[in-house]
């Protein structure tokens, strides 16, 4: 990104925070709606977002139906208007609109219950901001990490923004120390970790196999598991009719078989619960080595991680 377009990008979100968050939700809802349904059809939708969703309903690019791209992009515009009004509205309230099946929420709490820490690992399904304010108001402050974004007033601006919602941030990369050691702390406290688990953006991923192709995920939440004793379990978050979303905790990951084997067994788990509710992934990158450009492909190469 250059300097221009990320001062831009950052007035950008400024000005989004300020003016979405004062418009009447039903305004502000039916304006994302509709940008992001005109977005989602001009030309046929994002490239990479059709690409993606190819592999997770199992037919070429040109065969992916229109509508679930529109579908998909409006979602990703959902997330984005819900992101600019959370700060302005009652914890409790937005907390309440999410739904945790009781099973699901009972394995959480037996985990909680050990005293040896969770992680929680997630794709980039609905609105996982949503997800993470239900669990402060349940279990209160988890940790996470944010991605180091450009300029720096943009990175501040997202930290203080998660922050504000009750997170525990730490930078991915320049903090004063290693992320996954302060993290691992927090797990010996028993307290919870939650990581976005499916794009490896440290490039120290492991190889796996997700819908039927090669990538390389985040081995993050695995090692985190492994190491401290922590429970690991897959999570999802997605989204029903405005302005209700469901949430998921599946079973607990084994780690008895190390680091590849229950990075693996996550990967197979986001596939199930993205394969559910293909619209609500919000993955517009490229995700597996053969969309990867040889730029990303030459910087596995030379760090022996991912691109």
């Amino acid at each position: 990104m250059t300097d221009i377009s990320a001062i831009a990008a950052d007035l950008g979100y400024r000005a989004g925070w300020a003016a979405v968050r004062r418009a009447p939700e039903g305004a502000a809802r039916a304006v994302f709606d509709r940008v992001g349904g005109f977005a989602g059809r001009r030309n046929g939708g994002p490239d990479q977002l059709r690409r993606n969703l190819a592999r997770v309903i199992g037919v070429p690019p040109a065969e992916v139906p229109d509508e679930l791209v529109a579908d998909a992009v409006r979602s990703y515009a959902r997330y984005w208007c819900e992101a600019f009004r959370l700060p302005a509205q009652d914890r409790a309230t937005a907390a309440s609109t999410a739904n945790l099946p009781a099973a699901d929420h009972a394995r959480l709490d037996a985990a909680v219950s050990r005293g040896k820490g969770v992680v929680l690992a997630l794709p980039h399904t609905g609105n996982w901001d949503m997800a993470g304010v239900w669990l402060v108001q349940h279990y209160g402050k988890f940790a996470t990490v944010a991605e180091r974004l450009k300029p720096e007033s943009l990175f501040t601006r997202f930290v203080e923004y998660r922050e504000s919602l009750g997170f525990e941030i730490f930078p991915l990369s320049g903090g004063e120390q290693p992320p996954l050691r302060v993290l691992a702390d927090r797990l010996r406290a028993g307290g919870i970790v939650c990581l976005l688990g499916e794009r490896d953006l440290a490039r120290h991923g492991v190889p796996v196999t997700f819908f039927g192709e090669r990538t390389r995920m985040p081995a993050g939440s695995a090692r985190l598991a492994i190491e401290t004793g922590a429970a690991l379990f897959p999570a999802h978050h997605w989204f029903e009719k405005a302005p209700y979303s469901s949430m998921s905790v599946g079973e607990e990951i084994d780690v008895s078989g190390g680091v590849e084997s229950a990075t693996q067994a996550l990967a197979d788990a986001f596939a199930a619960n993205i394969a559910a509710h293909p619209a609500d992934w919000h993955m517009l990158q490229p995700l597996w080595e053969a969309d990867w450009t040889d730029r990303q492909k030459a910087r596995m190469s030379e760090t022996g991680g991912a691109a």
